[in-house]
């Protein structure tokens, strides 16, 4: 039996060697260097010419054969020794990670055994002040165990401070101005001031007028364009110019919620990280200063995203509804203006927010678009002589009252409201959109305060149908709407003249070159 067994495996053990001793054989006979010289020897006493080209070329592709064999071998040693080398550091990262886990899960045991004694403490003390009978029952809205000296709000409590003072900050305005004048000022400032003699800032008298007007129409004003044209620097430019800085918040790509507005509640330490925003907003609800903030770089992230309720809060009919919530509920230490964990947003901010169309942004939505008032800011305007120029702190209501003159003194033609209905209808059968209610309620707005800064009736329709109804065209598919364009460019020429609606037909000319 041991006999067969032997040579029944020995058949199958033969094979094996056959293979492996057939393998090195190979490897070895193809090597055999000097085999090579022996037959170039051999064969090479009466070669012609020719027959040594042809001789070298075939040594040079033996040459490079067994170049390439040998690479392969050592490119695939490499490879199988990388393989194991990544496998190994993945198990020492995975190791660590599992480390790393255990020691979070003592420091949070860590964290509650803290705040259980914290808790413990401050319960026994509460038990102290029954017994003394100096605590009565927690009031209503109060949080447990919530400390009765120390803000959680640190910011705003010092805003509380400083106009509870002495020295609290107060302005003298003056009311002695119609819109036109404003606006004038305003560009003079830009460009000549005592403050910043050194920054002289020029801008067409248009974009004033559209900034002015669009205040009268919505607290989210928007300025977009190439870079460089001063977008940013108007806004900061107002601040100075109503002496109240401007308070600038530099938007990231990493900004996703309300919180980048606001702040947060810090469980853990029992604060507010407050934002300079929600400090501006708070003292903004102390004086009757116009304030603004500026959401520099705004697309840069998704503005739907951290602004969404901010949008919708400001859009409320009554101001009285313009309330967040900051935390769930009141603490006894908590700012004046903070009540029950709620604070109302002022009156007198508004937001303004600077974009930048390239790869790097966001495009901004039409729930966006429709909120605010975009201006385009494409180009500089000529350097001009201005008269110096000193600031002119404004009392918002003085301006609002202005507005609401403006909008009473200077109502869009009942012709014109015709031919914006008619184009509704137009609009609709022949691009498959509609104006909206908003957007007529912005246009009943905008335009009378447009007038009176200065402009006309017609351009104010101009802008109002450019920045807030074609540009929704963008959205559509191009293609299928070209052969409109010049239909509706005439429409536009018929119903308000050869030479009125410019920035619409030159819009609609620079969107039919996109084929």
């Amino acid at each position: 039996m041991l006999e067969f067994i032997k040579d029944f495996l020995g058949v199958l053990w033969g094979g094996i060697s056959e293979i492996f001793i057939g393998i090195f054989k190979g490897l070895f006979d193809m090597f055999n260097f000097p085999n090579y010289y022996a037959t170039f020897v051999k064969y090479s006493g009466g070669w012609s010419a020719g027959n040594w080209v042809v001789a070298i070329l075939i040594v040079l592709v033996v040459v490079i054969v067994l170049a390439a064999l040998i690479w392969l071998v050592i490119w695939g040693i490499t490879r199988i020794v990388g393989k194991l080398r990544t496998r190994v550091v993945n198990q020492d990262l995975v190791d660590e990670i599992h480390n790393l886990k255990r020691q979070i899960i003592k420091l949070n045991q860590e964290k509650d055994r803290i705040l259980g004694m914290k808790v413990t403490g401050l319960g026994n003390e509460g038990l102290l002040e029954d017994a003394a009978g100096e605590e009565g029952e927690k009031k209503e809205g109060e949080e447990e165990n919530a400390p009765q000296k120390e803000s959680r709000f640190y910011k705003l409590t010092e805003v509380d401070a400083i106009y509870a003072s002495e020295n609290a900050p107060h302005h003298e305005y003056d009311d002695n101005f119609t819109l036109e004048q404003l606006c004038d000022r305003i560009r003079n400032y830009a460009a000549n001031n005592p403050e910043r003699p050194w920054r002289k800032l020029y801008y067409e008298i248009k974009i004033i007028r559209l900034f002015i007007a669009s205040m009268a129409t919505s607290r989210l004003i928007i300025l977009q364009g190439i870079s460089g044209t001063g977008k940013t620097s108007l806004p900061e430019c107002l601040g100075h110019f109503f002496n109240n800085e401007t308070t600038i918040a530099s938007v990231q790509p990493s900004w996703r919620d309300r919180t980048e507005i606001f702040g947060y509640f810090n469980e853990f330490t029992k604060r507010f990280n407050e934002t300079e925003v929600l400090k501006k907003m708070y003292e903004a609800t102390y004086n009757d200063d116009i304030y603004i903030t500026v959401l520099d770089e705004m697309n840069i992230a998704r503005v739907e995203y951290y602004f969404a309720e901010m949008l919708s809060i400001l859009e409320m009919p009554s101001r009285a509804q313009w309330v967040i919530d900051l935390v769930p509920s009141g603490w006894p230490s908590d700012p004046k203006h903070v009540e029950k964990g709620r604070f109302r947003l002022p009156e007198n901010m508004w937001y303004v927010g600077t974009a930048n169309n390239d790869d790097s942004t966001f495009a901004i939505s039409d729930k966006v678009y429709d909120r605010g008032m975009p201006i385009n800011i494409n180009s500089k305007a000529a350097p001009f002589d201005a008269p110096l120029t000193e600031n002119f702190p404004v009392n918002y209501k003085t301006l609002e009252a202005l507005f609401a003159k403006a909008q009473e003194e200077h109502k869009v033609s009942d012709e014109n409201l015709k031919k914006f209905e008619d184009m509704d209808d137009y609009v609709i059968a022949h691009f498959r959109l509609a104006f909206g209610n908003r957007i007529v309620k912005q246009l009943r707005e905008f335009v009378p305060v447009y007038v009176a800064c200065g402009g006309t009736e017609i351009d104010g329709l101009d802008y109002v149908l450019c920045n807030k109804i074609l540009r929704k065209f963008e959205s559509l598919n191009l293609g299928f709407i070209r052969d409109e364009i010049d239909a509706y460019i005439q429409y536009l020429s018929d119903n308000f003249g050869e030479e009125n609606m410019t920035e619409c037909k030159e819009y609609l000319a620079r969107l039919k070159k996109l084929f």
